[in-house]
């Protein structure tokens, strides 16, 4: 349990638009974004987010309007949020895959009377048109447009540039909305979180903090720009050191090293799969080159035997996301750094939160013990302000006065935190509890699995059986499930060993690539599923 004195304090506040502004003023000649190239230098690029600012504004952007921004990684996508934010305006980036009614509905909720898009995306608004009613304008990143919008006023990115690159009045606090950033929506239509200025700066600054990374550094990201982490953590955090990033389009696992090499970066930020598949690529002419460039490379999930890789291998020092948060509240656990941590913990408590894990009955439980995490700010400004026009949905996550994450963790005696599971994926089998994030990584690490989800399917003994369901690299030959649970044996305790496998050309994900487990959980057992007691093989008692 938590034995520190829980005091509240204002800290360090800030804006988005003020800490670019000071970045502009500390070092105008100094290149802020480099994109595969090309380069954007604090003053050149404050000039083209007043010009858009402006032209926002001679649009009819008000204060405290949402605007939509559907772009790709590239200049004009950092720039719109700063502009919009500049304009008085809520940022409301949203993710390039969503169509229909997934777009609809958050283009719709956010009540945007203005779009921003790329140019081969503005068909989908098209499509959807009835559904958007309130949408008047929409600007194109690119060509016109083969099918825009009929009610709304289309115009290029270009156009609506004007010439004023005055900044208009910076009016903005720090509790004001710098943007929304729509959750992932896999059990309901998704809502939009409401994330001040002051929440994505002191996210921003705890990015610094985990990466102890300086001003002449340069950072490299593949990771969109329509989430928190590459917004703030990335680019945001760069504005407030004063350094530069490097920012590529799409995730590229036989581009990687050559841009590394090209952006003379120091510090590389992945996540997920891209973590395995540069660990399993050949060497290449730019790999060998880039061997001890690399500093750091934050990511998750990134476990023991993938930094053993990284480090041996390209020579990075240090491997891992010391860290835990969710879009609602981060981080709420950190670690500044450099100082020793329990392998795959992930941080300590840090002054922002008062966390505590509590069992069902909304008891705390001693550390040690695995139970709900509980959160509450210890600073203002530090997590979201509520759910989009949605305080039902607000208060249905804070009982009691405190957040509920709807994630199982645990403190050690230490003071580390260990997250578990979320709460909806945990299993328990035959008396143990099982965390399908601990299952997934044992069997990420298999040099066939490209991808894996672990999940539960109804046992005829009660409580849980357990499924692996994966998805397997072009290369991974004539591998069966019956190898792989075999192979599994040595590497998961004998409670946690798979009862089914089965192996499918893709996994169902939601429109931000997080899989759908509760699909896997519905869809059980099917006519492609092998079952290891049919085939008669039972897991070693160790």
């Amino acid at each position: 349990m938590s034995s520190e004195p829980i005091r509240w304090a204002a800290g360090e506040t800030d804006t988005v638009t003020g800490a670019l502004a000071r970045a502009v003023e500390r070092d105008p000649d100094r290149v802020y974004l480099d994109f595969v190239g090309e380069h954007h230098t604090y003053a050149a690029f404050d000039q083209l987010v007043n010009r858009l600012a402006n032209g926002l504004l001679d649009r009819g952007v008000q204060p405290a309007d949402t605007v939509v921004t559907m772009l790709d990684n590239n200049v004009e996508a950092v720039a719109a949020w700063y502009a919009v934010n500049r304009a008085g305006a809520i940022s409301v980036p949203i993710n390039t895959a969503l169509r229909g009614d997934f777009l609809r509905h958050v283009v719709a909720d956010a009540g945007a009377h203005v779009v921003l898009a790329e140019t081969d995306y503005v068909d989908r608004f098209a499509l959807i048109a009835d559904g958007l009613p309130e949408v008047r304008l929409v600007a194109h990143r690119g060509d016109t447009p083969i099918a825009p919008m009929p009610q709304a006023t289309s115009l290029s990115l270009d156009e609506l540039l004007v010439d004023d690159t005055i900044a208009p009045p910076d009016r903005a606090r720090p509790d004001d909305l710098t943007c929304l950033i729509y959750t992932a929506g896999t059990t309901g239509p998704s809502k939009g979180c409401m994330i001040s200025h002051n929440y994505a700066a002191n996210l921003a600054r705890h990015g610094l903090r985990s990466n102890a990374r300086t001003v002449d550094e340069v950072v490299w990201s593949p990771l969109p720009l329509f989430h928190l982490n590459a917004t703030a953590t990335k680019v945001l955090a760069t504005a407030i050191l004063g350094g530069t990033a490097s920012i590529y389009p799409r995730f590229s696992v036989s581009n990687f090293w050559g841009e590394i090499r090209r952006s003379g970066a120091s510090i590389a930020s992945l996540l997920g799969a891209m973590i395995p598949l540069i660990a399993q690529a050949e060497d290449t002419e730019d790999s060998l080159a880039c061997v001890g460039q690399l500093r750091h490379v934050s990511g998750a999930p990134f476990p023991a035997e993938l930094q053993a890789v990284y480090r041996e291998r390209f020579g990075v020092r240090t491997c891992g996301s010391n860290v835990y948060g969710l879009s609602e509240a981060a981080p709420i656990t950190s670690l500044p750094h450099g100082l020793d941590h329990p392998q795959g913990s992930s941080g300590r408590r840090n002054g922002d939160f008062d966390v505590r894990i509590v069992d069902d009955a909304g008891d705390e439980v001693p550390d040690g013990r695995t139970g709900e995490v509980i959160v509450r700010p210890l600073r203002p400004d530090v997590m979201f302000s509520g759910y989009w026009h949605r305080p039902e949905a607000t208060v249905a996550m804070t009982r009691n006065l405190w957040f509920h994450t709807g994630d199982y963790g645990r403190f050690d005696e230490d003071g580390f935190f260990w997250f578990m599971d979320r709460k909806k994926d945990y299993l328990r089998r035959r008396g143990e509890n099982i965390s399908s994030v601990e299952l997934e990584a044992a069997f990420r690490v298999h040099p066939a699995i490209a991808e894996v989800a672990a999940h539960a399917v109804p046992s005829d003994l009660a409580e849980d059986d357990v499924k692996i369901t994966a998805v397997l690299r072009d290369d991974a030959g004539s591998i069966t499930e019956e190898e792989l649970c075999r192979w599994s044996f040595d590497r998961v305790p004998s409670f946690a060993v798979p009862r089914y496998i089965e192996f499918r050309d893709a996994l169902p994900k939601n429109a931000v690539g997080r899989v759908l487990k509760y699909e896997l959980r519905d869809q059980g057992c099917t006519e492609a599923t092998w079952d290891r007691d049919a085939a008669g093989l039972q897991a070693p008692r160790r």
